[in-house]
C-alpha cells in the first residue's frame, strides 16, 4: 500500500493550482501534477484519505494517455520521477506513481462530456423534459440504457460549485463553432476507442469527461483522462438497465452519502473505516481490471 498523501507543500515549487484531488506546481513552461489521496463528492472534499487513490488515478490516466495518443496528442512529458527536473530529485520516492510532468497548456473553458448510457445529470434532465443536452430523445429510455449513439454534452468549467450544462451551439459561442466541432469529434473518438477497450475487459464505460487545450496552437487533451474520478465504469456482467449499476468509480461513496441527513455542503460527514476500505477497493479494482496490472 502506498503512503497516504494529503499535503504536498514539501515540493519546493510555486503552487500553480490546488484542486480537490490534484496539486499542480509551476515549472515555467511545464507543470508537475501530484495526485493526492483526497476524495471529493458533491464538490465537497472529505477529511479522510483513500489508500492508493492517488496512485490509481495517476496510473490509469497515464495508461489512457498512452493508449489514445493516436487519436489526439496529450500534454504528458514523463511519469518517471527520475526524468523530472533536477530540483525534484530529492522527492522521487514521494512522487513515484502519483505524479506527472506535463507541458503547460492553454486550457479551453469547457468540460467535454461524452455519454454512452443514460445516467447522472442526463438522466435527471431526461426525466424532466425527455431531452439530453436539449436534444429530444426516445420516450421509453430507462436508467442505465445504452443511448442510440454516444452524445457530446459539454458544460462550462466552474471554479466553485457545480459545472453548468450547455448546448453545442452555446459552446460554439464560447470558443468558436469550428473549435466546438473539433472538440465534439475528438471527444467522441476518444470515448469510442476507450469504450471498446473497456468492453474487452468486461467493463462498460458509461460516460466520461475531458479537458482540452492548445499547445503551440495545436489541440491536445490534458488534465486527466478515463479515470474513476472523471468517468463512470460499470461491471458488464452485472449490467441491467432500469436501476443503478455496479460501479468502479466513487458512485459507491455517493450512494452511501445519499443515505445520510447531509445537505451536501461543508463540513463533510466523517467517513467510516468500512466506507474508506470499500471505496479504496473500488479504485484498485478499476486499475487492475482496466490495465491488467497489479497495483504494487
Amino acid at each position: 500500500m502506498s503512503h497516504l498523501l494529503n499535503d504536498t507543500s514539501f515540493i519546493p515549487l510555486p503552487l500553480f493550482v490546488r484542486g480537490k484531488v490534484r496539486d499542480v506546481y509551476d515549472l515555467g513552461d511545464s507543470l508537475l501534477i501530484v495526485v493526492t489521496d483526497r476524495i471529493s463528492a458533491f464538490d465537497v472534499v472529505f477529511d479522510e484519505l483513500i489508500p492508493d487513490k492517488g496512485t490509481v488515478l495517476n496510473s490509469i490516466a497515464a495508461f489512457w494517455f498512452d493508449y489514445t495518443k493516436d487519436v489526439i496528442p496529450n500534454h504528458v512529458i514523463s511519469t518517471d520521477p527520475a526524468a523530472y527536473p533536477a530540483s525534484l530529485a530529492p522527492y522521487q520516492d514521494q512522487l513515484r506513481g502519483r505524479s506527472m510532468w506535463v507541458k503547460k497548456v492553454q486550457m479551453l473553458p469547457a468540460e467535454c462530456i461524452v455519454r454512452g448510457y443514460l445516467e447522472g445529470s442526463a438522466l435527471k434532465e431526461y426525466r424532466q423534459s425527455g431531452t439530453i443536452s436539449g436534444v429530444k430523445m426516445p420516450a421509453d429510455l430507462r436508467q442505465g440504457d445504452r443511448l442510440p449513439k454516444p452524445m457530446f454534452t459539454p458544460s462550462t468549467k466552474a471554479d466553485e460549485g457545480h459545472d453548468i450544462n450547455i448546448t453545442i451551439a452555446e459552446l460554439g459561442k464560447l470558443i468558436g463553432s469550428a473549435m466546438a466541432t473539433k472538440l465534439e469529434e475528438k471527444s467522441i473518438a476518444l470515448y469510442e476507442k476507450a469504450a471498446a477497450y473497456a468492453e474487452s475487459r468486461g467493463i462498460i464505460l458509461a460516460d466520461t469527461k475531458f479537458e482540452f487545450g492548445l499547445l503551440d496552437g495545436h489541440l491536445v487533451v490534458a488534465d486527466e483522462i478515463f479515470t474513476p474520478d472523471s468517468s463512470r465504469f460499470w461491471e458488464q456482467s452485472d449490467y441491467q438497465p432500469g436501476r443503478a449499476q455496479k460501479s468502479f468509480d466513487k458512485q459507491y461513496l455517493r450512494e452511501w452519502l445519499e443515505t445520510l441527513d447531509w445537505d451536501k455542503t461543508p463540513p463533510a460527514p466523517t467517513l467510516p473505516s468500512e466506507v474508506i476500505a470499500k471505496t479504496a477497493a473500488k479504485y484498485r479494482e478499476a486499475y487492475e481490471r482496466l490495465t491488467g496490472l497489479t497495483l504494487a
